[in-house]
């Protein structure tokens, strides 16, 4: 049982995310391309490019962006080539935070975030220096209210680790990233659509802000979100209004 509401957290997060959802698109393409680049074309023996079609899906992508992009990660359509570039950093009071990039620019990346980093507040960190804090997982969350025994038996059926059910009765399915799909796979056929479902990178322990420090660490998290090169940000703050 944790100690505040992450479904507050996770209903803001969400909110914020929506209110961003043609960057989103730009988000997905550069996903699949590069999914498609490293593992091939065919989702049926990709799995990370699989889990971008299923996301790109989920946000009603029109097919024909998505196969644009597929064929130009195996070059059959030609196209910009991206590295991923993994940076990590600490923001208002100590709360680490790691920002993944996809980028045909590594100088223009790492000069970005620095500089959003150091704007507001933060600093960028070296490679490996936060990283440890968190846990590479797939995350499923349920609003308050679900049936928590039935998807706790069919998540474990499927393959999940762990069950946690947060004190505002939100609850939340961990998995390893290999299981991820089969997880979600598994409880949308059985009726339980998750709020948020992805493959993340899940903080050991929360630093949580409010007020003014609340208010800066948001606005590091919206700038750094914001710039270009900018996949994911994950962060192990939990602001709270």
């Amino acid at each position: 049982m944790a100690g505040h509401s992450k479904w507050a957290n996770i209903q803001h997060r969400k909110g914020r995310q929506d209110a961003k959802r043609g960057k989103i698109f730009t988000k997905l393409i550069k996903e699949i391309t590069v999914a498609a680049r490293l593992g091939g074309g065919d989702a049926a023996m990709n799995p990370r490019l699989r889990a971008a079609v299923i996301a790109a899906k989920d946000e009603n992508m029109p097919l024909d962006n998505i196969t644009r992009a597929i064929k130009k990660g195996t070059g059959e359509l030609e196209g910009v080539n991206y590295e991923e570039i993994r940076y990590e950093g600490y923001g208002i009071n100590g709360a680490a935070i790691i920002i993944d990039c996809m980028t045909d620019n590594k100088q223009r990346s790492v000069s970005d975030v620095r500089f959003t980093l150091t704007k507001n507040g933060g600093n960028l960190g070296t490679d490996g220096s936060v990283a440890f804090m968190f846990d590479h997982c797939g995350q499923l969350v349920f609003e308050p209210g679900a049936d928590e025994e039935a998807i706790m038996e069919v998540a474990l059926e499927a393959g999940a680790d762990d069950i946690v059910t947060d004190e505002d009765g939100s609850i939340e399915v961990i998995t390893s990233p290999a299981d991820f799909l089969a997880v979600k796979e598994a409880l949308e056929a059985a009726g339980y659509a998750a709020v948020v479902a992805e493959v993340t990178m899940k903080p050991q322990n929360e630093v949580v802000l409010t007020g003014d420090d609340g208010a800066k660490m948001q606005k590091i998290l919206d700038t750094l979100e914001d710039l270009d090169d900018v996949q994911d940000v994950y962060t192990s703050a939990v602001i709270e209004e």
